[in-house]
């Protein structure tokens, strides 16, 4: 009998991809969205608002998310960010509390900006939450999750790390590099965590499967790189020089506190990803950026 699985967030760049995944594997898949009706027919594919009652369903992915980098921060765009993930989280978790037949696992996006700009320090799954505007919605974003965990139901939170694939953050990085002009973000000294989204949506598919995985899961591949080494690999991948560097006082002036995400150092370790036996397809960055420019 095939999985039914419910995804917020489902139309974005991760959950398109995930969502043709568990299709091809057999799932029956619900996307929640504002506007059902006007969505293309997909084979195994549903569209609906949320459900009230979440009976039914053996596990629910919850994506959703405003994008932090999309536009310049002010009170309102922070207020978004922090709505469409803390409140959207809530409204989820409570139909699912009073759900008579409660779905067994809730995969909970998050992201490593919980951890803020922690220099060189490793970061596995265990490290000390940030104090910053991310770090802070992170926490709360997480806590509004693991309230499922009080009704039975296994919650694994996936802190995101920069996702490299047809879309997202490397679709805004392009253009300079494609041009030659590319390069890293002041000395590029910073650490990167990354995961190819094919990698992603594999992690998701082990936490849905594997009953021993349960809270935080760092959703990066095991090869962090400085960006000043992203940069390098980015250009060797398009066979184009990366020697310009762009000065964090540019950002600044162009994204304002968008700068701080940016230029944030996370080194992290997916350490309970590895010790649960997920074994990474792209777990260097030469071959995670071949794979999508080749």
């Amino acid at each position: 009998m095939s999985q039914r699985i419910l995804i917020t967030g489902g139309t974005g760049f991760v959950g398109t991809r995930l969502r043709q995944l568990l299709v091809d594997r057999g799932a029956k898949v619900t996307i929640v969205t504002r506007s059902p009706q006007n969505r293309p027919v997909v084979a195994g594919v549903e569209y609906s608002t949320l459900p009230s009652d979440l009976s039914g369903f053996d596990a629910i992915v919850n994506l959703a998310g405003e994008p932090v980098a999309g536009k310049r921060w002010n009170d309102a765009v922070k207020a978004e960010i922090r709505a469409s993930r803390v409140d959207g989280t809530k409204k989820l978790v409570d139909a699912l509390a009073k759900s008579a037949q409660k779905p067994k696992v809730l995969v909970s996006a998050s992201a490593i900006g919980i951890y803020g700009d922690q220099g060189e320090r490793l970061l596995p799954e265990n490290a000390k939450a940030g104090g910053d505007f991310l770090a802070e919605v992170c926490t709360a974003w997480e806590r509004e999750a693991n309230r499922a965990s009080e009704v039975g139901v296994r919650v694994v939170n996936l802190r995101i790390g920069v996702v490299l694939g047809n879309g997202g953050a490397l679709k805004q990085m392009l253009p300079p590099f494609k041009l030659g002009l590319g390069g890293p973000i002041g000395s590029g000294a910073h650490w990167m965590s990354w995961i190819h989204v094919d990698d992603l949506c594999g992690l998701v598919q082990h936490a849905l499967r594997d009953e021993t995985v349960s809270g935080p899961l760092n959703g990066v591949a095991p090869g962090a790189c400085t960006n000043k080494d992203f940069s390098k690999a980015l250009g060797r991948a398009l066979h184009r020089p990366a020697i310009f560097p762009v000065p964090p006082f540019m950002l600044r002036l162009m994204f304002g506190d968008v700068e701080q995400v940016l230029t944030a150092s996370q080194r992290c370790v997916p350490e309970r990803a590895l010790k649960s036996g997920y074994a990474f397809k792209y777990a260097d960055i030469d071959g995670a950026l071949r794979s999508l420019f080749s």
